[in-house]
């Protein structure tokens, strides 16, 4: 199976919560992306909310992360 990233929520600092078509729920920091130069324009939190949801996360300047990304590195929710 294909995994994708059916609903997404903002909650707080540079955290999501991530529910995939598994079924599964993970909560994701994603505060170490910040360091690459692909993400540096979300260290503004303005920008770092704005996304936007298509199988996986992604943010106006075209930054996107795969769902295999946030599933392995999210903590169950």
């Amino acid at each position: 199976m294909l995994l994708t990233i059916t609903d997404v929520e903002y909650l707080g600092d540079y955290s999501l919560l991530c529910s995939f078509n598994n079924g599964q729920r993970r909560k994701v920091d994603l505060t170490p992306l910040l360091a690459y130069p692909a993400f540096a324009d979300l260290r503004d939190k303005g920008n770092f909310i704005q996304f936007g949801l298509d199988h996986t996360i992604f943010w106006a300047n075209g930054a996107d992360i795969a769902p295999e990304y946030l599933y392995e590195h999210g903590v169950e929710a």
